[in-house]
């Protein structure tokens, strides 16, 4: 179940990214050789962006692979790096419920009003709905990495310390090296 919800998550990137693409690159075909474009494209895929930006967070921090400084963390023994993580996993939920009800709020009050979006025969709200789903999707996704540091699997937000793959890569390079001397 876990690879098929990867598996659907990384096709629903993809798919947003695809499409952002084939929109932008169709739009330099019209205007450069046809001398001529659609008015819509601009907004969808600014709203694309959007889907992608927030989806691509959720899935970031479910992978461990956002951009960190661990550096100063790693001074601190292994037990209060797990109560600073949790720390900061705790400002990050917060941050997620504060950007939700915003978000919520928003929706609640553009679906209220009823308008279309500016160039695209979609109510707005249908749109932005990511606003809300994108950081209930982050919260969840930070609420599993929380349980993962409390039960002691990681230590920090990050699964993978590039730093430390990185020491170990040179190492591998000049051991082969030096077998080859």
């Amino acid at each position: 179940m876990h690879k098929l919800i990867d598996y659907l998550e990384e096709g629903f990137i993809a798919f947003l990214l695809t499409a952002m693409t084939l929109v932008t690159f169709s739009q330099v075909v019209a205007r450069y050789v046809f001398n001529s474009g659609a008015v819509w494209a601009l907004e969808l895929t600014t709203y694309l962006f959007a889907w992608l930006v927030m989806f691509g967070a959720a899935y970031c921090v479910k992978k461990g692979v956002h951009i960190s400084i661990d550096s100063f963390v790693d001074l601190f023994s292994k037990r209060t790096r797990k109560y600073i993580t949790l720390s900061a996993i705790g400002f990050c939920l917060l941050y997620c419920a504060i950007l939700f009800k915003g978000g919520w709020d928003y929706i609640a009050k553009l679906k209220l009003i009823g308008i279309e979006a500016e160039d695209l025969p979609i109510e707005e709200w249908k749109i932005k709905i990511i606003l809300p789903v994108g950081f209930a999707l982050i919260f969840f996704r930070l609420l599993e990495v929380a349980w993962k540091v409390y039960k002691g699997e990681v230590e920090t937000m990050h699964f993978v310390n590039e730093t430390d793959q990185l020491l170990e890569e040179i190492n591998q390079t000049e051991a082969l090296e030096q077998t080859k001397k």
